[in-house]
């Protein structure tokens, strides 16, 4: 068995085991069904960075996160830290521009959210990146989405979660910038779009909580060439 497979193995396992204990938690709920984009509000962070949020954008979210948690193949990923390789506190997975999303509404969030930011954007969404944050234990460190056109153009990133809520923290990359550290909490079906220069400008985590923390998953959508 390769090192892909027991990591594959152990992610499934992880996963079976927060999915059994916390699927009592969710009532059952309709159909995974998109609201419109319109009640969208804009914060200007500065540095020409601004973030877009609509809570509950996406209703029945706890459908989707059920679905999504069983159906889509996550993995577990180990790094290189310093002197030493640690686990990726979260699973992941990735799907090209090329590949089929793991439920319809994730098609129908990507087009909706292209034809909204035509005009600003100027090219479409391609690809969808997960992560699963398992419990309050899982979490990313502060980063910016600079690999690629990221680090030298303004650009976007959406996140549509669900889940139980999580903090996610803004912070400008340099404290010249002004601006202190922004946060939402972000579950349930809510949209968080960050534009302009917010991933060259700002930077952005989900820091682990020692609260009791249900499962969450964010699926960010981006644009060719930005991760």
């Amino acid at each position: 068995m390769t090192a892909h497979h027991v990591q594959s193995l152990q992610a499934h396992q992880d996963l079976q085991g927060v999915h059994g204990l916390q699927g009592s938690l969710f009532d059952q709920a309709d159909e995974p069904r998109l609201g419109p984009l319109d009640g969208i509000r804009r914060t200007v962070l500065g540095a020409g960075a601004w973030i877009d949020v609509l809570p509950g954008w996406l209703t029945g979210s706890a459908a989707l996160f059920e679905h999504l948690a069983a159906e889509v193949p996550w993995r577990a990923e180990r790094r290189k830290m310093y002197d030493d390789v640690v686990a990726v506190p979260r699973l992941l997975a990735f799907y090209a521009a090329d590949e089929a999303l793991p439920h319809p509404v994730l098609a129908e969030a990507r087009r909706a959210l292209s034809a909204h930011y035509a005009d600003e954007l100027g090219e479409p969404f391609v690809t969808a990146g997960l992560c699963h944050y398992r419990d309050g234990r899982d979490s990313v460190a502060w980063h910016g989405d600079r690999i690629g056109r990221g680090a030298r153009e303004d650009t976007m990133v959406a996140i549509l979660s669900v889940g139980s809520p999580r903090d996610l923290l803004l912070r400008p990359l340099r404290p010249v910038l002004g601006g202190g550290t922004v946060r939402r909490p972000l579950g349930h079906g809510d949209l968080i779009v960050m534009g302009g220069s917010c991933q060259r400008t700002w930077e952005h985590c989900v820091p682990k909580s020692a609260r009791a923390a249900g499962p969450r998953i964010s699926v960010q959508f981006r644009p060719r060439g930005v991760q």
